[in-house]
């Protein structure tokens, strides 16, 4: 069964996960026409593989430590921490440490 995604107005809760980390699964919070928002969830040496996508992206680490590379490039990211990447770009993320992360993706037309 999938998970409903929020509303239009419906408050998320994206505070870190703390202890549930570990139990917690990678989960789309909503999708519109223009916009797509994930909880990108990550444990200790697991990776996204590195793709790309049209539009603009947005990571913050909510906790943890994870390492984004964008066009081969890495960043480190950790727990407050936001990385701005333009359309396009090749990327790819790895947790250094179990973290999750809030993920938005601009859905270019």
């Amino acid at each position: 069964m999938a998970l409903p995604h929020a509303s239009p107005g419906q408050a998320i809760d994206i505070q870190p996960l703390g202890a549930r980390l570990a139990q917690e699964r990678s989960v789309a919070l909503f999708k519109s026409v223009d916009l797509e928002v994930m909880r990108v969830v990550l444990m200790a040496g697991k990776a996204w593989p590195p793709h790309k996508v049209a539009g603009e992206i947005t990571v913050q680490c909510i906790e943890g430590s994870i390492e984004v590379k964008a066009d081969n490039v890495p960043h480190v990211l950790r727990a407050g921490q936001l990385l701005y990447l333009t359309g396009g770009v090749t990327h790819g993320i790895t947790a250094l440490q179990d973290s999750s992360a809030i993920v938005t993706v601009s859905l270019r037309k």
